[in-house]
Order: structure tokens, then C-alpha cells, then sequence
């Protein structure tokens, strides 16, 4: 069944679109997705790129009851004229958007208006009054390379999305540096304060 943002909003519910994207900081989605879930009346949504899906089982996000959509459920075969559109659908959904992680590649998309995949397809048609916090997660001299700060100047202040992070520490890669996403918590927390989330005393 088509994904439609009418039937799928909950009232009093706050609705997040994390964006998972090529950075070995993806293996971090399923606590994200979980410790969001762990707030009531929270719904979110897993749009991955094909890079992404390198370094996350989607299995265990799938398993917590949320959808990873995938470039190939945008476009299916018995698409017709008129019928849903994903990434629309998906931007008239989210309250939040969280690009966790963002890396070099989908950063330079971005920052330079280009749509090839669902993840970039969404971000385009986002609303100006849609929150969007960009984290992200690269090797420290792909963060230190001057087009990086480009990008990110026109995300920033050109977009208008929030930039968190990086952070510095050991890479994946054994590098030490600036680069590696914010901590995974951090990223809910921000999330938690943006819409005054709170978890249920037991």
C-alpha cells in the first residue's frame, strides 16, 4: 500500500524523518530509531541511501515496527500518473528531519541542489519551516577540505538547516580528528528539546 501522509500523521503525535547516508556512523541508526521510540508519541520514518545500507542492519529498525524506505520504493513498476509520490508524501509527514549521518557525498548534493535519490529528492522538496539538523560524518580531511566548508556555509545559511557536529576522536578508519558524527544521543536529545519530549515515568 502506497505511503500517504494523511492517513499515516497521528494527532499529538511528533513524526521524524532520519536520513541515513553513507558514513560508517549509520550503524548508530538503530539507537536512534530506538531511543526516539522510547519517548511516547513519537513516530518515525528511515529513509537510507544504498551506501547507507552498507553499515546498518535494517532488519533491526525493520523489527522495532519502522519502515526503511529504500531509492526503489520511490518509483515502483505499477506506478501510474497521479498516484502517491514517496518523497512528497514523506515531506507533507515529517515534523523534524534528522540527517544522521550526513557524509561528504549527500552533503555536496544538498548544498548544490541535486535530487538523484530519494533521500535528496525529500530534502528538496522540504518546506523552509520544516526543522532539518544535518550532522555530519566524514574522514577529517575530507571535513578539512575547503569545499566542505562551502557546503556547509550554504546549507547552513543559504538552506537554512542547523549543523551539529562534528565531533573530534578516533575515525573508523584510525584517523584522529574532526569528523565523526554527534553522539547518538545527543542527536535524540535535540529532538527531545525541539518538541518538549518527555519519557514515561514508570
Amino acid at each position: 500500500m502506497a505511503f500517504i501522509a494523511e492517513r499515516e500523521r497521528t494527532p499529538g503525535f511528533t513524526h521524524v524523518v532520519l536520513i541515513v547516508t553513507g558514513s560508517v556512523a549509520s550503524i548508530k541508526a538503530p539507537l536512534i530509531v530506538s531511543e526516539l521510540l522510547s519517548y511516547p508519541q513519537v513516530k518515525v520514518e528511515v529513509v537510507s541511501t544504498k551506501a547507507s545500507r552498507s553499515f546498518f542492519d535494517t532488519e533491526k529498525v525493520v523489527n522495532s515496527g519502522v519502515r526503511v524506505w529504500k531509492d526503489e520504493d520511490e518509483w515502483p513498476e505499477e506506478y501510474r500518473i497521479g498516484d502517491p509520490i514517496l518523497h512528497i508524501e514523506l515531506r507533507r509527514w515529517a515534523d523534524v528531519v534528522l540527517i544522521a549521518p550526513c557524509d561528504a557525498n549527500t552533503l555536496a548534493k544538498v548544498a548544490n541542489g541535486i535530487c538523484d535519490n530519494l533521500a535528496t529528492s525529500l530534502l528538496r522538496a522540504l518546506a523552509p519551516t520544516t526543522p532539518t539538523y544535518v550532522f555530519p560524518a566524514m574522514n577529517t580531511l575530507m571535513y578539512e577540505h575547503p569545499l566542505t566548508d562551502v557546503h556547509l556555509r550554504i546549507v547552513r545559511d543559504t538552506i537554512g538547516y542547523t549543523v551539529v557536529g562534528p565531533i573530534g576522536k578516533t575515525l573508523a578508519c584510525g584517523d584522529v580528528g574532526l569528523g565523526a558524527m554527534t553522539e547518538w544521543r545527543d542527536v535524540v536529545q535535540i529532538v527531545a528539546n525541539k518538541f518538549s519530549l518527555h519519557k514515561q515515568v514508570e
